[in-house]
């Protein structure tokens, strides 16, 4: 087998066209490890974000630090991924070549690319009936959701929650999470996806080009922000005594503030959360938006969706 692989490479900070496909080498699996040839990745805000060294305030410097000063130390971008397993490191037991799995890499990184060498315990069963492109598209927002909804604001029935940003990665699994657990969902959105939020289980549809989320009148027991808009003081104004803000996409100021009914950040990377989901829609529970799908060569064309903020849930490269 071919040493090299084509992936999708990111030298300097910038607009799209900066990423380029090449040929680089091929990882290897190192102990504990899982080499896997990807057959859907996701091309997530999050890698957007990194690419073009847009980050919330107060993130610039300290995003910059870790990841590199004029370019990502790590060039090949993508958190998540899915595929088949292709060779195991020493000591790995819970899966074997030729499983269909999926996961996300962390700061690693590395899923825009034909193979990717990830820790097996990071990865979990894709099952039958659920496409790759489904998984790839399912962890990020379905495990950020996952995490805010259940785990952090314990969000059960006769419970009322706003979703900012709901026809996008995130918010559309919050609004069918939320619905899940016996919410009823508000979903804030444009007039054109507002049939979508409603499908996705949302019983009130707000345009945002119509009522600015920060000034309605309606207290929610949950306000979940997906889009960045709502600060903790704009925010809190939405909620029920008791209730709980998530800022799913926070200034570096409100993550430090984020206490008494306040959650900020980013979620776990948890392959039993992945678990839970994929079992989710392979039960038709959990319906996985994709916007659209491009080969590898149009990686630019898939960052250019995703740059302009108007994607309806998730966009997903080939390689």
């Amino acid at each position: 087998m071919p040493m090299t692989m084509r992936a999708v490479v990111v030298d300097r900070y910038g607009a799209p066209d900066v990423a380029r496909v090449v040929e680089v080498p091929r990882p290897s699996p190192r102990k504990g490890e899982v080499l896997v040839r990807v057959v859907a990745a996701a091309v997530t805000s999050g890698d957007a974000r990194i690419r073009g060294a847009r980050f919330p305030p107060g993130f610039a410097l300290p995003v910059r630090l870790a990841f590199g000063l004029q370019g990502p130390r790590r060039r090949i971008l993508g958190m998540v991924f899915s595929g088949i397993v292709e060779d195991v490191g020493p000591g790995v037991t819970n899966v074997a070549p030729g499983h269909a799995v999926c996961g996300m890499t962390g700061t690693s990184m590395g899923a825009h690319a034909e193979f990717v060498s990830v820790a097996a315990r990071r990865v979990a069963a894709v099952p039958d009936g659920v496409s790759h492109a489904d998984a790839a598209g399912l962890l990020f927002g379905g495990s950020t959701a996952l995490y805010f909804l259940r785990d952090k604001a314990k969000v059960g029935p006769g419970m009322t929650v706003l979703v900012n940003g709901a026809s996008g990665a995130v918010g559309s699994n919050a609004v069918q999470l939320a619905r899940h657990f016996g919410a009823t969902v508000t979903g804030v959105t444009s007039a054109g996806n507002a049939d979508l939020v409603r499908r996705l289980g949302a019983e009130r549809v707000i345009d945002y080009a119509v009522s600015d989320v920060r000034t309605l009148a309606d207290r929610f027991d949950v306000v979940f922000d997906a889009v960045g808009n709502l600060s903790i003081a704009s925010g809190r104004r939405l909620l029920r005594d008791g209730g709980v803000l998530v800022l799913a996409v926070a200034s570096l100021w409100d993550m430090l503030r984020a206490r008494r009914g306040v959650v900020a950040g980013s979620g776990p990377e948890r392959a039993a959360d992945f678990e839970w989901l994929l079992q989710r829609v392979a039960a038709n529970d959990l319906t996985v938006v994709v916007d659209r799908t491009f080969p590898l060569d149009h990686i630019g064309d898939a960052y250019r969706l995703v740059d302009s903020v108007h994607k309806r849930g998730n966009v997903i490269v080939r390689p």
